[in-house]
């Protein structure tokens, strides 16, 4: 089966806005990128011309074309749909009621608008019969669930009250395909990705981390699927935004970032939404602007770097609203402030969020703000097959209204220099991934607020990070560089390129990995003869493996069932019954919560 890519066309009035307004949406004529106007007349002709509304038939999602999907509007059903049940074991979709029903039905459907008011979709069913419905749904894009990488992490376990934590994959796309040429500048084929978070939203849907992923960090890109529906081999040692660039299409490959994203972090993704430039700067727009600081003045020179000059002001600096172009500046600013690193881009990305979260709070749920951002949202998305439809999106952000924005809290994964690139630091990193995984918070404590024991042991801090040369290979007593066989000796899959990675990441060279070995409880270093000292740096990187004299030469590291579970226990990996140690100070510190002033933490070094 073959990856659907970009299976929809750019809208027809090809306006990066979406095609509407933010003062006057729901007011609009019927047109390309326009919502219709309300019916005149009141409840009872609405409903009578819901029952005589004759359903579009939508085309197929594969290679939709602007003719096919032309062709689709005008084609019509003359009977009724059957309802449809959803999840709750009612009637979904929009098929036409009989009259001997419609009382049923009405006092049903009544129920249902009242859920979807929460989100203001009471607005879009009540006021265009179901024809905005209808257009969100068109707009959005999918990609195959065939795509993603059948070696995954297992599923989040619920709590004690059966609520389940959620991951959300959220990628910002350097595309400059259409229109997102324009906006991003230049004039480069294929697709990157210019920002990747992962949010973690606890089991009590009252609390959320996201992490910021740098672009430039090096990882393993596991195999993934190309647009001919073949397969990559895994490549070790890549920067990360590389993963979404596999396939070099003009739309990117949302599909290997989750799969790479799962094989660093060990943590199941259950969905993935990307926006790209056009969409972006729509939305901004749609919500009026978003307030935003900067420390100092950036110039035309700053935003494009081969300009020559430093040119006119473009964004000034201090506090002020931007949005459309001035917003895409913004969050991809990388010059003219700070160390011109993309760690700082990253704070600022952060920060824009937070203060898009609190405009949109602000604004409450008026049909003038939520229809436009809903067009421009959906306009721009690509999402997982479990978000491809408007009422699924509906559903996942009902999930989330009671987060707080001082329950949002943004970090960076911890980080190092490597040269021109960025190394992730262990085991902090490590520490990290595990406190999401057993849902706990930056702070120490349990979803449900319950702070850990007193007196439990602490993780070493992690160095501040510095600029540096290239670091050297590893090396042992003698003086030559460490090499290490990694052996999964385990029945679970992808350990052995887990623990590749670490290896890598310390510069210790990986001979290869394997999946041979006897099986074994607890991780062990083995070891040929004078090789006992640089087998013990390679185990102070398992904390909790053993280190034996093997029978061959060289160092060979195999991976238990302890390094299976979540990694090697010991004091500084774990506290109490095994749960993760508390996150270094220096990490922790370093995060900013949803409402933090804008403009503090935006900059780096």
């Amino acid at each position: 089966m073959s990856v659907q890519w970009d299976g929809s066309p750019p809208d027809p009035a090809g306006r990066a806005d979406g095609g509407v307004r933010t003062d006057d949406a729901v007011r609009t004529e019927d047109g390309p990128g326009r919502f219709p106007a309300p019916r005149p007349g009141g409840r009872a002709e609405a409903r009578r011309a819901a029952r005589d509304r004759v359903v579009p038939v939508r085309p197929g999602r594969g290679g939709t074309t602007e003719s096919s999907r032309t062709a689709a509007r005008a084609g019509r059903r003359e009977t009724p749909r059957e309802p449809r049940p959803d999840a709750r074991g009612g009637s979904g979709g929009s098929g036409q009621r009989t009259a001997r029903s419609s009382g049923r039905n009405g006092r049903s459907g009544a129920r249902r608008l009242i859920a979807w008011s929460v989100a203001g979709v009471l607005v879009v069913l009540a006021g265009a019969g179901g024809a905005v419905y209808y257009k969100l749904n068109g707009n959005l894009r999918s990609f195959d669930a065939d795509a993603i990488s059948p070696d995954r992490p297992p599923e989040s376990a619920a709590d004690a009250h059966g609520h389940r934590p959620v991951n959300l994959l959220l990628i910002g796309s350097d595309s400059r395909a259409g229109k997102n040429s324009d906006l991003g500048g230049g004039d480069e084929t294929g697709a990157r990705s210019d920002t990747t978070i992962l949010l973690h939203v606890y089991a009590d849907h009252r609390h959320a981390v996201g992490i910021s992923i740098p672009r430039d960090a090096l990882v393993t890109v596991p195999r993934c699927k190309l647009p001919n529906g073949k397969w990559t081999r895994e490549q070790p040692g890549q920067m990360f935004n590389s993963a979404f660039s596999v396939g070099n299409s003009e739309t990117g490959n949302p599909a290997c970032t989750l799969n790479t994203v799962e094989r660093l972090t060990g943590i199941r993704v259950d969905h993935t939404i990307e926006v790209n430039f056009e969409g972006f700067a729509a939305m901004t727009g749609a919500v009026g602007g978003v307030d935003v600081c900067l420390p100092n003045d950036i110039h035309e020179g700053n935003i494009n770097p081969n300009l020559g000059r430093k040119g006119k002001v473009v964004l000034a600096k201090g506090r002020q609203r931007v949005s459309g172009q001035q917003a895409l500046d913004y969050v991809r600013l990388r010059h003219g402030i700070g160390d011109d690193s993309d760690v700082g881009r990253m704070k600022r990305q952060q920060a824009f969020l937070a203060s898009l979260l609190a405009k949109i709070k602000s604004k409450g749920l008026s049909p003038g703000t939520l229809l436009p951002l809903a067009d421009a949202a959906t306009r721009s998305m690509t999402v997982d097959p479990g978000l491809d439809s408007a009422a699924k999106l509906v559903d996942f952000a009902l999930t989330l209204k009671g987060i707080d924005l001082h329950e949002v809290k943004f970090l960076t994964t911890p980080w190092r220099y490597s040269g021109a690139r960025i190394d992730l630091v262990h085991p902090a990193v490590d520490t990290l991934w595990r406190t999401l995984q057993a849902d706990r918070t930056i702070d120490g404590q349990d979803a449900t607020g319950r702070q850990e024991a007193a007196g439990e042991p602490t993780a070493e801090p992690v160095p501040t990070p510095t600029p540096s040369a290239d670091p050297s290979p590893a090396v042992g007593a003698d003086g030559t560089p460490i090499r290490v066989t990694v052996y999964n000796a385990t029945n679970a899959a992808g350990l052995a390129a887990r623990a590749a990675e670490t290896l890598r990441a310390a510069r210790v060279t990986v001979a290869g990995t394997s999946s041979r070995g006897t099986a074994r409880a607890t991780t062990t270093v083995e070891y040929g003869t004078g090789q006992r000292a640089a087998a013990e740096k390679v185990a102070a990187l398992f904390p909790g493996a053993a280190v034996a004299p093997g029978q061959a030469a060289g160092i060979s590291l195999r991976l238990g069932r302890d390094y299976a579970a979540g990694g090697t226990p010991s004091p500084t990996a774990t506290g109490p019954a095994g749960s993760p140690a508390p996150l270094p100070t220096e990490v922790v510190s370093e995060a900013r919560s949803g409402d933090d002033d804008i403009c503090s933490n935006v900059s780096y070094g």
